[in-house]
């Protein structure tokens, strides 16, 4: 066994308690409104009102999907501890990629609240990732999981940064399977999710860090052949890239 596993649990533990005890008492503001058509009901609305109830899973689903609240953020404190513990359990799922997820804390502006409240999603977020990394079996992939990191904070750095410094064959797996999830779509150019700001910085600082750090780890982990080349392809541009005998053959 991983001995810092259990570690990173209990720091992840933590963090979700530390979220529970810094929003207790949130609720979203009195005349906050959604459309009653396509929404839900005025009594739905009303239990974002009252701090601490617990709400069904459907509400909870709808609410941090919703895009148009008046005061995104204080809905976003309302929900945020059962948000987080759902999240980590694996049952939030989106329909549109889990780059919403990510939205659902940005649209939040969670990094201008109050230093305390700041600092304990800051945690989480840091929490939940190194957890994952060495997790061989996390209820959400680590290349997710960067995804909604990346679009919680607007950033990959802190991530990719995290990921770098840790090695051994699960971080290494967990890198081998988010290349191969990569691969098509870096090579044409995009970036393999629709960013909600910042997707050319990202799609330029993702391509750079998989050609400088992943070849290594990825023959180390015993990565096939042609995922190599691919990741290699990455390192070279235009014809350079198209006429290489190893170039995969991808259309666009």
């Amino acid at each position: 066994m991983n001995l810092d596993q259990p570690r990173a649990r209990l720091r992840l533990d933590a963090a979700l308690d530390g979220l529970a005890g810094t929003f207790r008492g949130m609720t979203a503001r009195p005349d906050e409104y959604n459309c009653d058509c396509h929404w839900g009901s005025a009594e739905d609305l009303a239990q974002l009102k009252v701090a601490d109830a617990e709400l069904d899973f459907d509400l909870l689903q709808r609410t941090w999907q919703a895009i148009d609240w008046k005061d995104h953020a204080s809905v976003l404190r309302r929900i945020l501890p059962q948000f987080a513990s759902a999240l980590v359990s694996g049952r939030i799922e989106s329909l549109f990629g889990i780059e919403k997820v990510g939205l659902a804390f940005a649209l939040g502006n969670w990094r201008e609240w109050p230093a305390g409240q700041a600092a304990a999603v800051e945690e989480f977020l840091h929490a939940w990732w190194a957890n994952t990394l060495i997790d061989p079996d996390p209820t959400l992939p680590a290349h997710d999981l960067l995804v909604l990191t990346a679009e919680a904070t607007g950033t990959l750095s802190p991530w990719l940064g995290a990921w770098e410094s840790l090695s051994g064959p699960v971080a290494d797996g967990h890198l081998a399977e988010a290349a191969a999830h990569w691969e098509y779509d870096l090579l044409g150019d995009q970036l393999p999710w629709r960013a909600w700001e910042n997707e050319e910085e990202m799609r330029v600082e993702l391509t750079a860090w998989l050609v400088r750090h992943a070849p290594a780890r990825l023959r180390a982990h015993g990565a096939p052949e042609d995922l190599l080349h691919r990741i290699r392809l990455l390192g070279v541009t235009d014809s350079d890239r198209w006429e290489d005998p190893h170039w995969p053959g991808h259309r666009y």
